[in-house]
C-alpha cells in the first residue's frame, strides 16, 4: 500500500523511489535523453535510474541528435526559461516530453510553477502533470501542443 501512496503522490512527502519516478517518467529502453543544466546540486540517484532504464548515456547539450526526451534541471536565476524550452525544442521527437525538474519550494533556487505555465505556451508547449521526485525536486512534463486539445 505504501508504494501505491507513493506513486500516486499520496501518503505525505514520502518521495518515490527513483526506479518508479523513471516509469511514471515514461523512460524506456534505448532512449535517448538531453540533459541540460547539470550542477552539482542535480538528483544523482534520479539520473542513474534514468540512465539504467533506457541503457543509454546521457546526450549533452552540444549535440546534434535526434533525442526521445529532455531532463531540464532549472533554477530560479538560471536565466529565460522561454529560450532554454525552445532551445531543448530543436533535436526533440514530436512525441517526445520536456522534463522540467525544478527545485522544491524551500528549496535553494526554487522556481514558481506560474513561470513554468507562462513559459510553456510561448514555447509551443503544454503542462501535463507535475509530482515530486525526489527529496529536493519536482517534476514537470511538458509536451508539444497539439491544436486544440485539452
Amino acid at each position: 500500500r505504501s508504494q501505491v501512496e507513493q506513486f500516486t503522490g499520496r501518503g505525505g512527502d514520502a518521495p518515490m523511489g527513483s526506479d518508479q519516478v523513471v516509469d511514471r517518467m515514461g523512460f524506456a529502453s534505448n532512449q535517448l535523453v538531453l540533459e541540460v543544466g547539470l550542477q552539482p546540486d542535480c538528483d544523482e540517484e534520479l539520473r542513474g535510474a534514468v540512465k539504467n532504464k533506457t541503457g543509454t548515456e546521457f546526450v549533452e547539450g552540444s549535440a546534434t541528435e535526434v533525442v526521445d526526451s529532455v531532463l531540464l534541471w532549472w533554477r530560479d536565476g538560471d536565466g529565460d526559461l522561454v529560450d532554454e524550452l525552445v532551445d531543448a525544442l530543436t533535436f526533440l521527437t514530436e512525441e517526445g516530453p520536456i522534463w522540467v525538474l525544478t527545485p522544491k519550494v524551500g528549496r535553494d533556487g526554487h522556481v514558481e510553477a506560474s513561470d513554468i505555465q507562462d513559459a510553456a505556451p510561448t514555447a509551443g508547449l503544454s503542462q501535463t502533470v507535475s509530482f515530486p521526485c525526489g527529496t529536493n525536486w519536482t517534476a514537470t512534463k511538458l509536451v508539444h501542443r497539439k491544436g486544440n486539445k485539452k
